[in-house]
């Protein structure tokens, strides 16, 4: 027996494809995924029409999915991130029915519970064999992690993996099992595996990005967490790498042995593990191809799916565990609310990810973000979308200073006995406004575009259109 089957076309034929079907695809190759462009390239020379694509995340790659929206051949959006290009366009108004977004732990969440229904689900995957055994971690285009496509295997009605490397059954490493594969086809090439890099992935030289990440790791050294199986997560970016830096020499110091770290694991966060700072690496999706290469050969680099990280539908998630997360923001406002899904004029260009889900997790949610960017003020009087809400957030750390949610005063009293500059989140509001001047309103008043799920599935905010 042999799930293989000779093309893509024969794959999609098999599985059913048919007008107004939800197909569903991952995001571990991130920029260099070229399977959801192939998919709905077949799709639209079939002449199959209203199709729902859910996607962990689409990138600029998947700019080819514009024109499939005007020639209706998707007339649905599910997301849980949306890049720039395509993210502009969805502003623009493209599609007539509003985009969903989720986030990582809500994805899972709502596949789990059905609130999320996926027809078939197409899965590039690096490595697998004839019957549909798969992982991450081999072969030409291999991306790590393959976190986000458990769900999709585990809920969809039928499921095809796509790969460019075949190898003899049964596949030893498995990550994702046959018995949730309905077909296996093997093509020339998924994608290209080096641009998956997400970030810098180096850490910043900027002297402004260099004082947030200082005064965030700061502010973990007071916060009482930073001790013996400290656990934490960070982002890929330079000043994200930043924070890391500062917090690894504070465990060095301090002889302070951390239980795991966690999220888009990038070659920093790998070197901390094996430098001894860390136990253990819980990995929902690597950022770099140093992570590629540590999860293939260290046991304590741990693959995780997206509802371990983060569902809140499961019993736990290791959100749950986390006591420390650094967050970015596009905006935020006077109530703590983070806006990570728009830029400062409302255009589609992100997406909660596991924004949301870490911030609610995490015991400290640090954003850490500078308090003018594009000469345009961080903090605003309230946001164009509320990705996070405020009552999850515990600070805002910008380079002119610190401002603490009124919740949690035993963190603000803290940091003042550690003499932080501590700032009225008004005050930095007002100096940004002082160097910057107060930005023009931006009016989207035009339709709904996109509608902002919270993790447990509750709508969060709505996103409009300028007109």
């Amino acid at each position: 027996m042999s799930k293989l089957v000779g093309t893509l076309r024969e794959a999609v034929m098999a599985a059913g494809l048919k007008d107004h079907m939800t197909v569903s695809f991952h995001h571990h190759l991130r920029n260099g995924d070229y399977v959801l462009n192939m998919v709905l390239a077949e799709a639209s020379e079939m002449g199959i029409r209203d199709l729902t694509v859910n996607a962990s995340s689409l990138f600029d790659v998947h700019e080819p999915i514009i024109g499939h929206i005007k020639n209706h051949v998707v007339t649905g959006l599910e997301v849980n991130y949306m890049g720039q290009k395509v993210g502009r366009a969805i502003s623009e108004g493209i599609m007539e029915k509003p985009v969903i977004f989720r986030s990582h732990g809500g994805r899972a969440g709502d596949m789990e519970n059905g609130s999320a229904k996926v027809d078939i689900a197409f899965i590039a995957v690096p490595c697998a064999d004839n019957m549909g055994n798969m992982s991450g971690k081999y072969g030409p285009s291999a991306c790590g992690s393959l976190g986000y496509a458990f769900s999709d295997a585990m809920y969809a009605d039928k499921v095809v993996v796509i790969t460019d490397y075949l190898v003899p059954y049964p596949l030893q490493d498995c990550s994702i099992p046959e018995g949730y594969v309905d077909y296996v086809v093997c093509v020339d090439r998924i994608g290209d595996a080096s641009r998956i890099v997400s970030g810098t992935t180096k850490i910043t030289r900027d002297p402004v990005g260099l004082r947030i990440a200082w005064l965030a790791s700061q502010v973990v050294k007071h916060s009482g967490y930073l001790k013996d199986g400290f656990s934490f997560q960070t982002g890929a970016g330079g000043a994200s790498l930043a924070v890391a830096k500062y917090v690894e020499e504070m465990m060095e110091e301090e002889k302070i042995t951390g239980s795991f770290c966690m999220g888009g694991i990038t070659g920093y966060l790998v070197s901390m593990m094996e430098k001894g700072y860390f136990d253990t690496i819980l990995d929902v999706q690597c950022f770099d191809l140093a992570a590629v290469a540590s999860i293939r050969e260290n046991k304590r680099h741990r693959e995780i799916s997206a509802s371990r990280y983060a569902s809140p539908v499961a019993k736990s998630s290791a959100v749950d565990s986390l006591d420390v997360v650094i967050l970015g923001a596009t905006q935020a406002d006077t109530d703590f609310h983070v806006n990570v899904h728009t830029d400062s004029n409302g255009n589609i260009m992100g997406g909660s990810g596991g924004h949301s889900d870490t911030a609610q997790g995490a015991k400290l949610s640090i954003v850490a973000a500078p308090l003018i960017r594009a000469r345009l003020p961080l903090i605003t009087d309230r946001v164009l979308c509320k990705s996070t809400p405020g009552e999850t957030i515990d600070v805002i750390v910008t380079q002119r200073g610190i401002a603490v949610n009124p919740r949690n005063q035993r963190l603000r009293e803290a940091l003042v006995r550690a003499g932080l500059p501590v700032r009225d989140i008004q005050e930095l509001k007002k100096t940004a406004q002082d160097i910057a001047g107060v930005p023009k309103e931006v009016a989207c008043k035009g339709r709904t575009v996109a509608k902002v799920l919270y993790r447990d599935g509750t709508l969060l905010d709505t996103i409009r259109a300028k007109s």
